[in-house]
């Protein structure tokens, strides 16, 4: 039964028992901020199981993507060398939400197993928790499994299975016993069942896990039941795979054995069973899925583990010798084992390849190096012994080495690593980085005073007292006039630099002093340092002054912060889904906004952009923010940026058709906005491109000034301004037409020129026509056809020109096909090159070179006679 077979039987037989099939959700998960990646079947339904959602249906079934290969859940380093680990899987589950609980999730479970599978019963084996006298019950008595092959799993194993066999979602919450469905792969295979001392072996091999959530724990640990027991269900698919096609291993299974395949093919490995294959097999899954939900390779978070995964594929291909891009053509493959399942796979399979490929251009050029570099650390240690951390971070900070893809060599080679002074080593990484931060004044500064109360949203004009003073880092209890400072205020209408919008600038006011902020800086999350220089008077600890912001500077800055809302959701619409913000700048002149694409934008897709954006300006909705927690904002619509922090409670900023979550500062409606206008584009980073746009006041200049230049060419060239492109086209045409025809007048001045200079060759021994001519102001171009028709002029002859212009010297050689057998040209031209700093090379009958040594020339050239005799001579 091939995989695909597998996974539709298991859909469609939880479908005719009405269950809802659900399509498996991104591995991005949309609903858990703790969670890197999607890793289990439940993540999707974790709000229904919680109570926070409500679905039009309490049964379902899906078969669930799933990665582990970061943070808790991390598989990545036991991939390829075992069994049954991956980074990517698929989680079959059923899921009843309130509906149905033990008897009816154990049963379908056996009848899927024994009558739609085939499983011999008697090869099953179960586990129920110690205290689940039902579960063990239905198994034994209602189902018929002898009571001998289930085993109570419990604290009565010791501390080791203390958790064994009773799942919970927290510390809190809904909780509940598990029942698990062993395989037995039969004596001839080592392995004890399920709780024995040799249940580690693979003739157990777990198949399912029932999860029946019964209770709901309280903080004192009260096991209170659930008004309304669920059931949680997985069964990977890999697994289920492996034993229905009675192979011990995952890897040996259709759809991996159609995947080593074509990593044989690609890194010309014949041996099918080398681990090197399995590893390249399993992380195309993952990275393929991965780019597929808008992850793309980077240096920290969800990005970091991808092109982790990436990199650790392309280190198993360079150990079978594959030196040249090959992992990004196993998307084809990929596609054709598991497209139809998902069609997604299939529609984004180019931009798969494009970033896939471009991210092995990028490390296959420092991987070599690398490797020599830690080959050459390893060849001094022997098994046992350990790699140092300062080596491990210059592999990882100088040729983009993840430590585990070092560690994985290491560990091929019985080397330990010092993980602990890598840490050392990135701590003071940090530390350095930190010290030499534009930021520096409020990152050091000790306070421990109230927190500072923005107000910011709806004033900027606000009386305050000075709670704090800090010069050069050190808490002053008062300033003079000339003295630079940072004031923290109780309260301000300054808005401190975070989430890519530059801290307002301003002036506090008090009766004997006037401070000039330049900037805003949060000290800490709630406080903010107003960095500036007292211009007049003294200001001290405990004084109330004026807080007032620049208005103008204000209210450019939130224009443009507005607008990068609005081409975010834009850029989505006309590039796709997978664009993600990773990084941006707005002050009062522009937007700077990074974000995750593989190509240039078509100038096409900038206009279609710009005209969405003023489309939602000139629609002139209000902007509203309202403040809720976390899980309401995202299930609302709201995205959350990447790479962000955010609390239990968060902003959400609804501009137009624009939902995110945003706690700057913006217009009050879209029309504030003015004009928007996007004026560069280009790539930052691979798979990262940059667009910077302005709005307001700076893109009406900005309009005009293009304008007026417009109106200044069309009247230089001598037609309306509608018709400068029209008129451009054809002067280029006609200019065109008239280099031609100078190319063609030189060619035969040169001509000209060239037969004249016949009359100035030499005649050598045997007949032979030497020809040396230097002839400025003669094009390079041009010398070739004069070398052409002096040879055919002198007939047995040995030609070489030269020509000089911005200090490049081009030299032409051509030798008659009588003489090649005694003299080439190539060799004629670099006698001459060589002098001259250059060099030459082409045909016997015909080379070209060159140089920039001027002052060489001339002697270089008269050098060629006595050359040229020398060889004629031998």
């Amino acid at each position: 039964m091939k995989t695909s077979e597998i996974r539709q039987k298991f859909l469609s037989f939880f479908e005719s028992r009405a269950h809802q099939i659900v399509p498996s959700s991104s591995l991005v998960p949309g609903n858990d901020p703790t969670l890197l990646f999607t890793n289990a079947g439940m993540v999707q339904f974790k709000d229904v199981f919680t109570g926070k959602e409500t679905r039009s249906y309490n049964r379902a079934v899906s078969s669930q993507r799933c990665v582990r290969a970061g943070g808790k859940h991390n598989d990545l380093e036991n991939v390829g060398y075992t069994a049954r680990h991956h980074t990517f899987f698929e989680m079959l589950g059923n899921f009843s939400f309130g509906d149905y609980f033990k008897r009816d999730a154990i049963q379908f479970s056996w009848e899927l197993l024994t009558r739609v599978y085939g499983l011999p019963a008697e090869k099953l084996w179960v586990t129920v928790y110690q205290e689940d006298d039902e579960a063990f019950d239905i198994w034994n008595n209602e189902i018929g499994v002898p009571a001998e092959r289930i085993v109570r799993i419990g604290d009565n194993h010791g501390a080791r299975y203390a958790s064994d066999n009773f799942w919970q979602m927290a510390d809190t919450g809904p909780c509940g016993p598990c029942s698990e469905i062993f395989y037995d792969h039969g004596p001839e295979v080592w392995g004890g069942p399920p709780g024995s001392p040799d249940e580690d072996g693979d003739r157990y091999i777990e198949i399912w896990n029932l999860v029946f959530m019964q209770f709901d724990r309280a903080a004192d640990g009260t096991m209170n039941p659930l008004p309304r027991p669920c059931v949680d269900t997985g069964m990977g698919l890999e697994r289920i795979a492996a034993v229905l096609q009675h192979v011990h291993s995952n890897y040996e299974i259709d759809l991996f054995q159609a995947l080593i395949a074509g990593a044989a093919r690609e890194t010309a490995c014949t041996d099918l069973s080398n681990n090197s294959l399995k590893v390249i097999a399993d992380h195309i899954r993952a990275c393929s899925f991965l780019i597929v939900d808008g992850v793309i390779p980077g240096n920290e978070g969800r990005g970091y583990v991808l092109r982790r995964i990436i990199r650790r594929a392309l280190r198993h291909g360079h150990k079978l010798g594959q030196t040249r891009p090959f992992f990004y053509r196993l998307t084809a493959d990929l596609v054709a084992q598991m497209g139809e399942a998902y069609p997604e796979l299939a529609t984004q399979q180019s931009r798969i390849e494009q970033v896939l490929k471009q991210e092995e251009e990028r490390f296959i050029e420092t991987l070599e190096h690398g490797i020599k570099i830690l080959d050459s650390a390893l060849s001094a240690l022997s098994e046992g012994q350990v790699l140092d951390g300062q080596t491990l971070f210059t592999l990882y900070d100088t040729y983009g080495f993840p430590v585990d893809l070092t560690a994985d060599i290491c560990r091929e080679r019985e080397v330990e690593v010092d993980l602990e002074g890598f840490e050392v080593a990135m701590q003071r990484q940090r530390e350095q980085a930190r010290a030499a931060g534009k930021f520096k004044a409020t990152a050091d500064l000790v306070y421990e005073g109230v927190q500072t109360r923005f107000e910011g949203y709806e004033k900027l004009d606000i009386d305050a007292s000075v709670v704090a003073l800090y010069v050069d880092g050190l808490s002053v209890p008062s300033i003079q006039a000339g003295q630079e400072a940072t004031v923290v205020l109780d309260v301000t209408p300054f808005y401190a630099e975070s989430g890519g919008q530059v801290g307002d600038s301003g002036v506090l006011r008090s009766d004997a002093a006037l401070f000039t902020v330049n900037d805003t800086q949060k000290i800490q999350a709630q406080v903010f340092g107003h960095q500036g220089e007292l211009t007049t008077g003294t200001l001290s600890v405990g004084d109330t002054v004026a807080a007032q912001v620049n208005t103008r500077l204000r209210q450019d800055t939130i224009r443009n912060h507005s607008a990068t809302h609005l081409m975010h959701k834009a850029l989505r619409q006309v590039l796709g889904e997978h664009v993600q913000q990773r990084g941006s700048l707005v002050d009062a002149q522009k937007t700077r906004f990074d974000f995750a694409h593989d190509s240039a934008l078509t100038s096409e897709q900038v206009a279609e952009v710009e005209r969405i954006v003023n489309s939602e300006v000139l629609a002139n909705e209000p902007v509203a923010a309202q403040l809720m927690s976390y899980d309401e904002a995202v299930e609302g619509g709201a995205v959350a940026l990447f790479g962000e922090k955010y609390g239990d409670q968060v902003r959400v900023l609804d501009i137009g058709f624009s939902r995110e979550l945003c706690g700057g500062t913006h217009v009050s409606r879209t029309g504030d906005i003015g004009l928007f206008k996007i004026i560069s584009e280009g790539g930052v980073a691979a798979g990262v491109r940059r667009v910077e746009a302005i709005t307001g006041n700076n893109a009406v200049n900005w309009a005009l000034s293009t304008n007026a230049m417009l109106v200044n060419v069309a009247s230089a060239l001598k037609t309306q301004p509608d018709a400068v492109v029209s008129r451009v086209t054809q002067l280029q045409t006609q200019l065109r037409e008239l280099e031609r025809e100078r190319d063609q007048l030189k060619d035969k001045l040169a001509s000209s020129a060239g037969l004249d200079l016949a009359a100035k060759a030499i005649t050598l021994a045997g007949g032979v026509q030497l020809l040396v001519a230097d002839l400025p102001g003669v094009e390079a171009r041009s010398l070739r056809t004069m070398v052409d028709q002096l040879k055919d002029k002198l007939q047995t002859a040995i030609v070489l020109l030269s020509t000089s212009a911005d200090d490049k010297i081009s030299l032409v050689g051509g030798v008659s096909k009588s003489l090649t057998t005694q003299l080439k040209a190539g060799d004629l031209v670099a006698h001459v090159a060589t002098q001259v700093g250059g060099k030459g090379g082409g045909r016997p009958d015909m080379a070209m070179g060159g140089g920039s040594d001027l002052s060489a020339l001339q002697p270089a050239l008269a050098s060629v006679q006595k050359w040229v005799e020398q060889r004629l001579a031998n």
